[in-house]
């Protein structure tokens, strides 16, 4: 296990402390607003057939750009929230952890509606959460039996079940507070100064969100609409 994942697994418990409201809600609602969209984000839907059409119907064209936009805009939301000292964590943590999940939520959102998902399916929303997950976590809690089967298998489950809403949702939640958490510890010699620490940060979300697009993009296969 490297630094950033031993560091961030120990300080999930006390971000939770720092930041009450972090809890399994915020990322149910994270996707919610990825899906319906917010502030000058527009709907994931809507952005995705905005690049749809762009791109003249080519699905696979139109999802590279989807990745990269939403790439490009965690990047920058990285950056914002990266900019500072280790003294001001307790305050920038929380909007980087939700900032990320709904730029990370809209692009898997895009991805399932080019290859055809239903985004208001609750099997496709948990489907899309749990790619938030990356490939290496999510075959390794499935060979772990904590998850009962990979995203692509749980979009289109013969039936809804209920009680992986929560399940997945807690995982999520805990898996992001982690990785953040150790990434800002990680990278503390660096947000000394704090321009440094502001690319640092903006060049770790932006790979990140490019890896989740990357795996999206494999696992979710193309269904009839």
């Amino acid at each position: 296990m490297g630094l950033r994942q031993t560091v961030g697994r120990q300080l999930a418990p006390r971000i939770q402390e720092l930041a009450p409201g972090l809890t399994t809600g915020f990322v149910r609602e994270a996707l919610n607003r990825a899906i319906d969209g917010i502030g000058p984000l527009a709907p994931a839907a809507t952005a995705a057939d905005k690049q749809l059409a762009e791109q003249r119907g080519n699905v696979e064209r139109a999802i590279h750009e989807v990745i990269e936009n939403n790439v490009r805009i965690a990047g920058a939301q990285g950056f914002a929230t990266n900019v500072g000292g280790l003294v001001t964590m307790a305050i920038t943590l929380p909007a980087n952890v939700t900032g990320l999940a709904v730029i990370q939520c809209r692009m898997v959102a895009g991805i399932a509606h080019l290859r055809g998902h239903d985004l208001a399916d609750p099997r496709v929303r948990n489907a899309i959460l749990a790619l938030l997950l990356g490939e290496e976590q999510v075959l390794e809690l499935v060979t772990k039996k904590k998850l009962p089967a990979t995203p692509m298998a749980l979009a289109t489950a013969p039936a809804h079940d209920p009680t992986l809403d929560g399940t997945i949702s807690a995982v999520v939640a805990s898996n992001i507070i982690t990785r953040i958490a150790g990434k800002r510890l990680a990278t503390t010699v660096g947000r000394r100064v704090p321009v440094v620490g502001g690319v640092v940060g903006a060049g770790a979300d932006g790979f990140a969100t490019w890896k989740i697009g990357r795996y999206a993009d494999r696992e979710l296969l193309p269904r009839r609409r």
